[in-house]
């Protein structure tokens, strides 16, 4: 009797030991896109490596609350779903807007045309018309807007919509024409009114807009697609007195305006005009970026002066894509190829070089995302959902790279590295997210880390090095230990 009793305390204990174990132990899934050829693949084996990178997680330590991620409806992007089969069509809006997809949360369109139109176009048509009475969006109706609302019956959850003019009604302008000039003062009450038309009308199409922004790039773009000046004074003005009072008095007083709406260099002046006093401030939701002044630097300290000028207000990456380029067709390797693109290293002055050497699209993407959201960043949203083989269409022949490239003449749809990339973050990590504490022990390989409001931790982790790394997770006391191999991204998700 007395070998039967001590037997049994003996397993219970080991018992109690192992469930111990398992305690301390964090249950997680990972989901791997690398360059060994997984997308987006479900990983539950591990190679050990020697090698070890530390990654603490601490909830407690709560930032930015997480606006959504996703791309932008262009004409151009609906134009070429509406030339494949219904078959492929369908395919592309699923893989972007299911639950089973990318299901992003966060995107934009333009409000009348941009480089990325068939053609030039504007809804005020008729010069003169202070009223608006002949304006019209019939021009979207074939292709931008069907897009849009095939995207929202497809979506469970719903997405944002930011709106973007990349120009006022050239009428409005003192060069009267698409390209450059400013806007004339005597127009600033009509061209709010365009806003405020303009939103009443996609309403009337089943859209609601939830932000728009000023006008995109108001330092312009060297002249040469559509585009309007805007000095920092003069859109805060434009805000303050016009384009705020207007829609508040319309009922689109909810509708989100961001400011500036461009590169990250120069935010600090922006935000010091926007911001400067509660008069200035008060219609600005927040402040729209880009990233195309360097090809790797996030501009940190830029961010961080931003959120601190304005800490309750929205900061918002609203354009990024790997630009002036063709589209590399089927070919995988590229986008993870070191030097395989860099639009600014032929052009760029000798000061400015440092900030354009060649890189890699998916390391472009993947770092950035992280350290826009290691900066405060709540939302990120890409440029052109759907491209063609050329990088088009775009009636100025600005070519860029898309994350799903397809060729309508022989409906065949390509979904790049890209795609994977953007959906480890818009797929995992949801609107009302949290950013959490998250240190990692390495320079070469980065981390964030939101909390999920269904309780859920998202854990992104990048390695661009040829280098495969063991990664020790620590939340709470409890840890766990995967492998990240070389040239690969990672979600670990931790169950809430």
């Amino acid at each position: 009797m007395n070998n039967i009793k001590y037997l049994f305390f003996t397993f219970l204990i080991l018992t109690m030991i192992n469930c111990d174990k398992k305690n301390d132990a964090l249950q997680v899934e990972v989901y791997e896109t690398s360059e060994a050829g997984n997308s987006l693949t479900k990983v539950t084996e591990f190679a050990k490596s020697d090698s070890l990178i530390t990654i603490n997680l601490n909830s407690d330590e709560k930032f930015q609350t997480i606006t959504g991620f996703g791309g932008s409806f262009t004409e151009s992007s609906a134009y070429l779903l509406n030339r494949l089969s219904k078959e492929n069509r369908k395919k592309v809006l699923d893989a972007y807007f299911s639950e089973e997809g990318a299901n992003y949360s966060l995107t934009r369109t333009h409000i009348a045309s941009c480089d990325f139109s068939l053609s030039n176009y504007t809804y005020a048509k008729v010069e003169n018309d202070m009223t608006l009475e002949n304006f019209t969006i019939e021009d979207d109706k074939d292709d931008l807007i069907p897009m849009i609302l095939d995207a929202k019956a497809i979506s469970k959850d719903g997405f944002k919509i930011i709106s973007s003019p990349w120009s006022c009604p050239p009428w409005m302008k003192d060069n009267k024409n698409f390209v450059g000039g400013k806007l004339l003062p005597e127009y600033n009450d009509v061209f709010a009114l365009y806003f405020s038309k303009y939103l009443t009308a996609y309403k009337k199409e089943g859209i609601d807009i939830w932000g728009v922004t000023v006008i995109n790039e108001p330092h312009g773009n060297g002249n040469n697609w559509e585009s309007t000046h805007f000095s920092p004074k003069e859109m805060t003005d434009f805000v303050q007195n016009h384009l705020g009072p207007k829609l508040e008095k319309d009922g689109w007083g909810k509708t989100k305006i961001l400011g500036y709406d461009q590169n990250r260099a120069g935010i600090k002046e922006w935000a010091d005009e926007m911001y400067r006093d509660e008069k200035s401030s008060k219609y600005f939701a927040g402040m729209a970026i880009h990233w195309y002044e360097s090809t790797y630097e996030v501009f940190p300290e830029d961010l961080q002066y931003a959120h601190n000028k304005a800490p309750n207000k929205y900061l918002i990456e609203t354009e990024g894509c790997i630009d002036s380029e063709i589209p590399h067709w089927q070919d995988d390797a590229w986008y993870w190829k070191k030097e395989a693109t860099d639009w600014g290293w032929d052009w760029a002055s000798e000061k400015d070089k440092y900030l354009h050497p060649k890189y890699a699209p998916v390391n472009r993407y993947a770092n950035d995302i992280i350290g826009c959201l290691n900066n405060h960043v709540d939302g990120w949203i890409d440029w052109n959902m759907v491209l063609d083989r050329q990088g088009g269409p775009n009636w100025f022949k600005n070519w860029c790279v898309a994350p799903v490239i397809v060729d309508p003449e022989k409906d065949e749809v390509y979904f790049t590295p890209l795609y994977y990339t953007m959906a480890h973050f818009s797929k995992f990590m949801r609107p009302g997210a949290v950013k959490i504490g998250c240190v990692i022990d390495s320079k070469d390989v980065v981390s964030t880390a939101v909390k999920n409001p269904n309780g859920s931790i998202a854990v992104a982790i990048f390695n661009p090095t040829d280098t495969n790394y063991s990664i020790e997770l620590n939340l709470k006391n409890k840890k766990t230990t995967i492998t990240i191999p070389a040239k690969a991204l990672q979600t670990v998700l931790i169950k809430g």
